[in-house]
């Protein structure tokens, strides 16, 4: 049975709250990662020292995943690399997991703040993983991250909410479709969390805070590490007969 030594992620938006603890579990469990950021080029270097003093090899690159025109010369770096580095510019797997927040009632939301939301959590994954794909070795994953809110409904999120239901669907389909090139998708769904997400709406909110773990099953927030495990264990040889599955990862909300 194959194992994941040698294999290599590529996880986008790695350099801060999710992402970075995302990148950090893949190292933990022998892959090596590349990472991308947007702006944060001093946090991204940290997450990959972090990686690198795991033994693991890593690489952060520059990335707007809102802006689909730079996806083929972001492809054309990465590639090179890889080419470069492990002789091979082929990669396993892909964790989708750039994102920003969006807090704005229905009546309120803007056509420019949906274009900018609908941009980073559909339209540049659907695309970015086209791009990806003929890179992604048999036997890959695609990991999409989606949100609780897709299943359940929190005033002022729905633009975000239902964008995330647009990728689980999504998610199931490119598992039927890749499935025959031995490749498979599932999407994680975190709860509420306390990172910077949001500028940090959920960690430094005191009664949001506290009102999200009164409707928590196991009674708090999330934290980074609680979802990272998660989504490295989903580039295991133990998770590979999951396929097509939506996880949440919650602590229970709104059960």
């Amino acid at each position: 049975m194959s194992t994941t030594a040698h294999k290599t992620a590529l996880v986008t938006g790695g350099s801060r709250g999710l992402g970075r603890n995302m990148a950090i579990s893949l190292a933990k469990k022998g892959i090596d990662v590349l990472l991308t950021y947007k702006q944060h080029q001093a946090e991204a270097d940290k997450v990959v020292a972090e990686i690198e003093a795991f033994g693991q090899k890593a690489k952060a690159f520059p990335l707007n995943t809102a802006d689909v025109t730079t996806f083929d010369a972001f492809m054309e770096q990465v590639t090179t690399f890889l080419k470069e580095q492990k002789g091979s510019e082929n990669f396993d797997f892909l964790i989708n997991n750039a994102g920003t927040a969006l807090y704005a009632p229905f009546m309120e939301t803007t056509e420019e703040q949906f274009d900018e939301a609908l941009n980073i959590h559909y339209k540049g994954v659907f695309f970015l993983t086209q791009k990806a794909l003929p890179y992604i070795n048999e036997g890959g994953r695609i990991i999409n991250i989606s949100s609780g809110l897709a299943r359940f409904a929190i005033p002022g999120s729905s633009a975000y909410g239902s964008m995330k239901g647009a990728i689980e669907v999504l998610t199931r389909y490119l598992a039927k479709e890749l499935g025959p090139k031995g490749i498979g998708a599932n999407v994680v769904a975190p709860g509420a969390i306390e990172t910077d997400f949001g500028d940090g709406h959920v960690r430094d909110n005191k009664d949001v805070n506290q009102q999200i773990a009164s409707i928590t099953a196991l009674g708090r927030v999330g934290l980074p590490a609680d979802i990272g495990g998660v989504v490295s264990f989903l580039c295991t040889e133990d998770a590979r007969w999951i396929n097509g599955q939506r996880i949440e990862v919650s602590g229970g909300m709104n059960l």
